[in-house]
């Protein structure tokens, strides 16, 4: 109930309650995208979805609906992430395994630099041995 009454001042453009949802939000939602990526990336993730909420919060039609609807931002920003990153990871195995490309050059298609090729690929192949592992295939 309180949330509610705080999303329906913020509507009407009261910044002390938008300061005050924030206030209340903020930890749990860090938590929450905590839970999902590593801490570096999870205050990334947290700041990009206050702007989003303060962005949407005039078009949500219902207030009491404002827990679940902040959590489906804060869910749709953690997929966006891991999205990205696995497209960037999957990018360079191909580039590097696929086409058989050297590391220098899977950095310049990429744009990033060579230590950031070799991390992704070590990281890649990380991921894909711990795949393995989980389905009972060893070296």
């Amino acid at each position: 109930m309180i949330d509610e009454l705080l999303v329906v001042r913020a509507q009407l453009g009261e910044r002390a309650a938008l300061a005050e949802l924030v206030a209340r939000w903020r930890v749990p939602i860090w938590t929450y995208v905590r839970r999902m990526l590593d801490a570096e990336r999870a205050d990334d993730v947290t700041q990009e979805i206050w702007p989003a909420v303060v962005r949407g919060l005039s078009r949500l039609r219902e207030p009491g609906r404002f827990v679940p609807w902040l959590f489906t931002i804060a869910r749709r920003s953690v997929t966006d992430r891991l999205r990205s990153e696995y497209a960037q990871e999957r990018e360079i195995l191909v580039l590097f395994h696929l086409e058989d490309l050297s590391v220098e050059d899977c950095a310049r298609i990429c744009q990033v630099p060579v230590g950031t090729v070799k991390s992704r690929l070590d990281r890649a192949r990380r991921l894909l041995r711990e795949h393995l592992d989980g389905k009972g295939h060893r070296p």
